[in-house]
């Protein structure tokens, strides 16, 4: 009897869900879906330890969300998903859970290339990948190779990733063109700068969401989110769901947009 009342409950609780995403794909209108998307996927730690887990059992939680998010984010009309995978700073962290974190990365990635390349993804690193050991280079490397020529969901991680290095990486290519003498200083423009960073060949993101409820960017994309929306959640990162992306979505497509007065439907 209490199996029957616990397979109810569960049966109710997916009904549940598909009514609510349900609800948001009906009025996503994939014409008008932001072309490119960023995640800070924030709250493994906080997932794990909440349910007496070590931390990397959390982050293996994670990848189920990132799966979710990939499988969804073509379907509505999203052209670019950058997610942030692991910072500079997250080298600060135990080196046990360091170590976790990248052999998690390699196992994911070697477990899901076949079908993102089947689906048409595009990956793509964003950030210091050659600071990795070489069994993670080789691993990402060889995901870059085989969906480089992919026309579908371009699919950014961005690992050993910081927005002020990646503008300070780009102000050093800047700064020796001009002493080599191929650059006018004076010819410096805001998409010179674009120009040189890491996302140089992709529009900057119109939606940027961030999980767990902090209220503050971490050093993510900070050249490119000037005029980037916000969505903020306090749902931990391993229970964010394709109906809380739908949401995201919705409520971003609900917004008008402004850019220092101007203003967009």
């Amino acid at each position: 009897m209490l199996d029957k009342l616990r397979n109810l409950c569960r049966s109710l609780r997916r009904s549940y869900r598909r009514s609510r995403e349900d609800f948001f794909l009906k009025r996503i209108d994939p014409q008008r879906a932001p072309t490119h998307v960023a995640i800070i996927m924030d709250g493994n730690g906080r997932w794990a330890a909440k349910r007496g887990l070590p931390r990397l059992a959390g982050h293996r939680a994670g990848a189920n969300a990132i799966r979710e998010v990939v499988r969804t984010a073509p379907e509505i009309g999203i052209k670019c998903l950058t997610l942030y995978t692991f910072s500079k700073e997250n080298w600060q962290r135990p080196r046990e859970e360091i170590d976790g974190l990248i052999g998690l990365f390699e196992e994911t990635l070697q477990k899901e290339m076949n079908e993102l390349h089947k689906n048409n993804v595009k990956i793509s690193v964003i950030g210091h990948l050659h600071e990795f050991r070489e069994s993670t280079q080789r691993c990402f490397k060889e995901a870059m190779e085989l969906t480089k020529n992919n026309k579908g969901l371009i699919l950014n991680v961005a690992l050993n990733y910081g927005g002020r290095t990646e503008i300070m990486d780009a102000v050093r290519q800047i700064a020796k063109a001009v002493k080599d003498g191929n650059m006018d200083p004076y010819s410096i423009m805001e998409e010179t700068i674009s120009d040189h960073l890491y996302t140089a060949d992709i529009p900057d993101p119109e939606l940027l969401i961030r999980t767990s409820g902090e209220l503050r960017v971490s050093n993510f994309l900070l050249w490119q989110i000037a005029y980037t929306e916000l969505w903020v959640t306090p749902i931990l990162w391993p229970d964010f769901t394709r109906k809380d992306f739908l949401q995201a979505i919705y409520e971003f497509q609900k917004r008008k947009r402004r850019f220092g007065g101007l203003e967009t439907d």
